[in-house]
């Protein structure tokens, strides 16, 4: 047998792993012969054509799949597999316009094993450098146009070969020795240039730090370019203007970098990061080609999903009236939660109060000390305490609506409630709720902000005192990235954040604040403003810090700002009051 790689043994696995194989020859509409092409260096070509030849179902190829990464030999490097290799399909990397047949082979990336567990984390969005020129080997020419540019801006960074043996993790230029590939998490900009192989690592590894590539190769194809709109995530120069490569960049607005800067993260983590996700690509782009009625979507293949577009199939018409549930988390507040869970039980669509309780070192009060309510009370104790908790969807909700409650919102009338609940009956696809707060974009800083102002804008509703559809908790649940799961529980914050994105994303459309009230001040004995969180100047930076690793997972800022409220009368009709249903409606 013929020996193979670490690499092509991945890619075995994810294929059988994967939906779509099958071990029936008559059902399969490809095949993909177990032979190591992934390294032309590695190859007999004599012995190769042998035994693909020798292959039962080779039929010169036809429907056949080939992997290869990295083509040609010294000293011409050719941009595709020199096999004999029939009518198969080549996945291949380093693929140029003259070698690539469209709609026919498939231009994958170049996967480096030596990156692959390097764990870039992004912090801000201010680097350090505009540009870098990281790879060995390039034209002399490019070398030359570069050190004229770098004499003019102080922002390019070029960057060769050390003396001394090879070490890839280390580049040098005359400033001393910088570590490769941590450098370019300080770079907007890399740059890709042709080399004496048009396959290389830097366009992925660019992409693993967050830093947007600048192709400055004229006919090479780009990775999955069938299904990838790679305007939202390269920039494409003519090598004949890397001269003007500053002056190029320059003209990009700050909004767009983070665009892309978002996009790169997507697109490296989706189709890039490991032989299993270049594998999945590959072949549902076949699978597409196979099955033209069932291809996915450009959505579907360039934007973070969750499964169901329309997520909850809702009617025009406001839903049945069943009432709603309010889901209360507490830990330890246990006379602002009593005195809650009283004031709530008035109100006439409460159908059940759950109480979610997030304290294992302590355990709930007995039951005989709750207070007796004429709705079923349920209290969970949940065995971890994370901010997930309230919104994991319970087999106890058994409404639609849930009303999401902290355990200190004890300032809400029961018209505000109820006139809440009215008003998500006619949307329920919306977050309906009380504390409103928006994001901005700080051109100073370059990074988004938490705004807690009072605005006449809105983009998020604080999920401390909110209406919405029980299909969010499971959505929240099952599709939040694992990794803002992970963030939220090591800071204890923006799970609130994280539901307005979900919801946002899910459906395009901003939230809705209910009436005119400002503050959400707690002001009982138990509950002390100055203890609240949202009082802490250093919970609103970490806050701000929230939305941009949301917005880096999602790919993009889904929230959306409006400026509207909805309220029972016209602003500031005092008249009307008097004879509206909700007359208790909460003030400035």
């Amino acid at each position: 047998m013929l020996p193979r790689s670490k690499e092509f043994m991945q890619i075995i696995d994810a294929i059988l792993e994967s939906p779509f194989v099958t071990s029936d020859p008559k059902k399969a509409c490809v095949f993909v012969p177990q032979i190591d092409l992934l390294n032309q260096n590695n190859l007999k070509v004599d012995m190769i054509d042998r035994c693909l030849s020798a292959l039962p179902l080779w039929n010169n190829g036809e429907n056949h799949l080939l992997f290869n990464m990295l083509p040609g030999s010294t000293p011409n490097y050719a941009t595709k597999l020199e096999i004999n290799r029939g009518n198969s399909i080549l996945a291949g990397s380093g693929l140029d316009i003259s070698t690539y047949r469209m709609n026919f082979d498939i231009s994958i990336p170049l996967f480096n094993p030596l990156t692959h567990h390097y764990t870039y984390t992004h912090k801000n969005n201010k680097r350090d450098w505009l540009l870098v020129s990281s790879q060995i080997g390039i034209d002399p020419a490019h070398r030359e146009q570069l050190e004229r540019v770098t004499e003019r801006s102080r922002g390019v960074l070029v960057l060769s070969r050390c003396e001394g043996d090879f070490n890839f993790t280390e580049r040098c230029n005359l400033r001393g020795v910088y570590h490769y590939p941590a450098i370019l998490s300080s770079v907007t900009f890399c740059l890709v240039l042709r080399v004496s192989r048009f396959s290389q690592t830097i366009l992925s590894e660019a992409m693993q730090h967050g830093c947007i590539p600048v192709i400055a190769m004229d006919s090479y194809v780009l990775p999955f370019v069938d299904v990838i709109d790679w305007k939202r995530v390269v920039i494409r120069v003519e090598e004949s203007r890397l001269i003007e490569i500053v002056e190029i960049l320059e003209r990009i607005g700050s909004d767009r970098i983070l665009e892309m800067q978002s996009q790169v993260l997507f697109i490296w983590d989706k189709y890039f990061k490991s032989m299993r996700e270049i594998t999945l690509a590959t072949l549902q782009i076949i699978n597409d080609r196979v099955f033209p009625y069932d291809v996915k979507s450009y959505e579907d293949w360039n934007e973070l999903q969750v499964p169901i577009k329309d997520p909850l199939f809702l009617p025009v018409r406001p839903l049945k009236h069943n009432g709603f549930t309010a889901v209360i988390l507490s830990y330890d507040r246990i006379t602002s939660l009593f005195d809650l869970i009283r004031k709530i039980s008035a109100a006439p669509s409460l159908s059940k109060v759950l109480v979610i309780w997030n304290n294992q070192k302590k355990q709930p009060p007995p039951t005989s000390n709750w207070p007796n309510i004429n709705v079923p009370l349920r209290i969970l104790q949940t065995p971890r305490n994370s901010l997930h908790n309230r919104f994991y969807p319970y087999a106890e909700i058994e409404t639609e609506a849930i009303l999401s409650l902290d355990d200190d919102i004890l300032m809400l009338t029961i018209d505000e409630l109820e006139f809440a609940y009215q008003v998500w009956r006619e949307f329920p696809d919306r977050l309906v709720g009380f504390p409103s707060r928006l994001h901005l974009w700080n051109n100073k800083t370059d990074s988004w902000k938490y705004e807690s102002e009072w605005t006449s804008s809105i983009s998020m509703v604080l999920t401390g005192a909110s209406f919405y559809h029980k299909y969010y908790s499971f959505a929240y649940t099952k599709y939040l990235p694992q990794k803002l799961k992970l963030w939220i529980d090591e800071n204890m914050n923006c799970e609130d954040i994280a539901m307005n994105f979900i919801i946002a994303n899910l459906t395009g459309k901003a939230p809705l604040k209910v009436g005119p009230r400002k503050k959400f001040k707690c002001s009982t004995a138990s509950c002390i403003n100055s203890d609240m969180l949202s009082a802490d100047l250093a919970h609103m930076v970490e806050r701000s810090e929230c939305i941009t690793q949301f917005v880096h997972a999602f790919g993009r800022m889904p929230l959306k700002s409006v400026e509207f409220r909805a309220a029972p009368v016209l602003y500031k009709d005092k008249e009307y009051f008097s004879f509206t249903k909700y007359s208790n409606i909460g003030s400035l």
